[in-house]
């Protein structure tokens, strides 16, 4: 035998049973590496470096299933690969019209010991911003159905530092005012939950493309170690996967100011592209409605002598929607359903027939010769079944009536949404009680969209499962709630105070658009109880609050008191080219600036606290050797968004000429703002 011929071949054969090196993967500017890898116990885990200093420590990766043995321990590194992507993307509508996506990739493919010999693989994308990483879980004998008890994903961080945060598995669903507390104090929180540590990072953890699978949560299980924790299911297993599927993205966005996590698209980037195809039917726009009487009590959901969405009502608002240039109007309660006990039933709810005193068909053609549209309203009081046997009616019914906007809800306690215990295939199984961001949910909400979809309707679900950057693959999902809004100025106790919008801006909207009902200018609640907010601000948030859908939320009658600063609603784009963070401090006050997408004109927002400030900004970002006319809304001499109503309304609108070479440093007022416009001078 010749043993020298051999010797490659016994080579080769040594190579190919070695098991395969995990490998660190870096980001495109070389700053952040990550590495994956299995420790002696053959955990899976991952690390995290930025700047050459520990970020993330060692992390461990798995799961638990209520059938089948955990994949946790036992893990071999089997194969990797490694990918890059330096490419654009165009959103249809969005906060910026051109999107970069710049990562690196690596791929480890882990297989666990024992007889089943299962395998997963995590594919790490590492952004200049952040990471995103997900499961990819092959179809295979040893694990035919993955029915999941919990993920063990953990994020385990090197430093302490101070967060901003909502509680998880809480009755109230997303809708608390955030809290500022040590990172090392939390508990078990909603994502996005954002941190900075004592070392100045800044972080936001949150998932991308929650798609078939349950919402993840978060819980600190000791220290600064933080694991997944999935949102429960009347099944017992929190999800149930067959064959071939991956999960959400796991993302963590790295910056070293507010400003990168405002101006991130990671979540966005991890979305498959538009789906859709062309969505031209959908346009943003600004809209009012028949719903803030209701919060007010003047008027009722409910059919009677107080019922608010009659056809004269509606008119009138369609009236006015025309007159100062609204593209739609918002109609709650024309369905039949909202008498008696709603809340958390949703079984006597029609999507498709009216109350006497409302003539869905007389209405919207109404609407179409003062060249306005309707915005139609679902409300399932937590019903998904209900709903979802009428779903595919109730989309075609409005798209009859050329209504191509559906704001959804669901109002129900977190653990109470009622939903048939079977797949989106057999809509009516058996009724149990689902949580609100279960995988139970995900399908449904995911079923809306598409339904609605097919109908070239548009959705803006209030009471939703949470963003997750899906909006890029179906563009048609443009809002939703998922946050305390503006209806909490009407009758919460305590009203959304000062701090909730500087908040939200680096919290709840960095997930994506929130339809949070802005334009209260009368700057009163129910009972006339005063708004912590002045005029101004209420202008600013049209600026600071990103939608492609933006209500002025007052009564008619009250917009029309205040002229000049309905002008600037009217005005004010609601699709943005780029939008840039120009000063902020998380849950103090925020500056942002945002370029129209239909003409060469930039608008700025600021918001504060309950400290008045006045941030001096640069206005380098304008078209160099061009000058503009800034048309200022500001907090007027005196002006105290927490004072008397007369300080709440003091407003001064001037003009100045600026350039690229100038600052603004705004005045703003305790609980106050300012919106400015410039515009390209002729």
């Amino acid at each position: 035998m010749n043993v020298f011929r051999l010797m490659p071949v016994l080579i080769a054969a040594m190579f190919l049973a070695a098991p395969a090196q995990a490998a660190t993967v870096t980001s495109p500017d070389g700053r952040t590496a990550v590495t994956l890898d299995a420790d002696g116990e053959g955990v899976a885990f991952y690390e995290v470096v930025r700047d050459g200093k520990p970020l993330i420590v060692k992390s461990a990766l798995g799961f638990t299933f209520t059938d089948a043995d955990p994949m946790r321990r036992g893990f071999k590194v089997v194969g990797t690969t490694t990918d890059k992507a330096d490419t654009r993307w165009e959103q249809p509508w969005g906060e910026r019209r051109f999107i970069a996506d710049r990562h690196n990739e690596l791929a480890v493919t882990f297989r666990q010991d024992g007889a089943a010999r299962r395998t997963v693989t995590v594919r790490m994308r590492v952004f200049d911003d952040g990471i995103g990483f997900r499961y990819e879980f092959p179809q295979q004998a040893g694990l035919p159905t993955a029915r999941i008890a919990e993920e063990l994903t953990e994020f385990n961080l090197s430093q302490d530092g101070e967060a901003w945060s909502i509680p998880a598995g809480d009755w109230n669903r997303y809708e608390y005012i955030y809290s500022r507390t040590p990172i090392s104090s939390l508990s078990t929180v909603h994502t996005p939950v954002t941190m900075r540590t004592a070392g100045g990072t800044y972080l936001s953890f949150h998932e991308a493309a929650l798609v078939d699978y349950s919402s993840m949560w978060i819980k600190r299980v000791d220290g600064l170690r933080f694991r997944t924790l999935l949102a429960p299911s009347s099944r017992g297993a929190k999800v149930v996967r067959s064959g071939a599927f991956d999960t959400p993205w796991r993302t963590v966005l790295i910056a070293d100011a507010p400003k990168g996590l405002f101006e991130s698209n990671i979540e966005l980037n991890l979305n498959e592209p538009n789906k859709l195809g062309d969505v031209s039917w959908f346009k943003p726009m600004k809209y009012i409605g028949v719903w803030w009487e209701m919060h007010l009590e003047n008027s009722s959901w409910a059919s009677g002598p107080k019922h608010g969405a009659t056809t004269a009502n509606t008119k009138a608002y369609i009236d006015f929607a025309a007159q100062h240039h609204f593209g739609g109007v918002l109609v709650e309660g024309w369905n039949k359903g909202w008498d008696g006990n709603w809340f958390g039933n949703g079984r006597d709810f029609s999507f498709t027939q009216a109350y006497p005193d409302f003539d869905l068909a007389a209405v919207s053609a109404y609407a179409r010769r003062k060249g306005v549209q309707l915005i139609g309203h679902h409300e399932t009081g937590g019903n998904t079944a209900n709903y979802e046997a009428q779903l595919e009616p109730a989309m075609a019914l409005y798209e009859k009536m050329g209504v191509h906007v559906v704001k959804g809800g669901n109002v129900a306690d977190a653990g109470g949404i009622i939903s048939c215990n079977a797949d989106i295939a057999d809509p009516c199984g058996k009724e149990v009680l689902e949580w609100h961001d279960g995988q139970r949910q995900v399908q449904h909400h995911m079923h809306v969209v598409e339904v609605a979809a097919k109908h070239h309707i548009a959705v803006n679900p209030h009471e939703p499962v949470k963003d997750t950057g899906l909006r890029r693959t179906y563009p048609n999902w443009v809002s939703r709630e998922g946050a305390r809004g503006a209806e909490y100025d009407a009758w919460g106790v305590p009203k959304n105070p000062p701090s909730h919008v500087p908040t939200l801006i680096f919290t709840r909207l960095l997930s994506g658009p929130m339809d949070y009902t802005p334009g209260v200018l009368s700057l009163e609640g129910r009972g006339g109880t005063p708004i912590p907010s002045t005029l101004a601000r209420q202008l600013a948030y049209y600026i600071a609050i990103y939608s492609p859908i933006q209500m002025a939320a007052d009564l008619p009658a009250n917009l029309a008191k205040y002229p000049r600063e309905l002008a600037f609603i009217e005005q004010v784009p609601a699709d943005w080219a780029e939008s840039l963070m120009l000063d902020a401090s998380i849950g103090e006050y925020a500056v942002i600036a945002r370029k129209d997408r239909k003409s060469a004109a930039w608008y700025i927002g600021g918001v504060t606290d309950d400290k008045p400030r006045a941030p001096s900004v640069a206005l380098d970002f304008l078209d160099k050797g061009r000058s503009y006319t800034a048309t200022i809304w500001r907090d007027g001499d005196g002006a105290d968004g927490l004072g008397d109503q007369s300080a709440k309304h003091r407003i001064v609108i001037e003009t100045r000429k600026l350039t690229s070479r100038d600052t603004l440093a705004i005045p703003m007022a305790a609980a106050g703002g300012y919106a400015v416009a410039l515009v390209p001078a002729k």
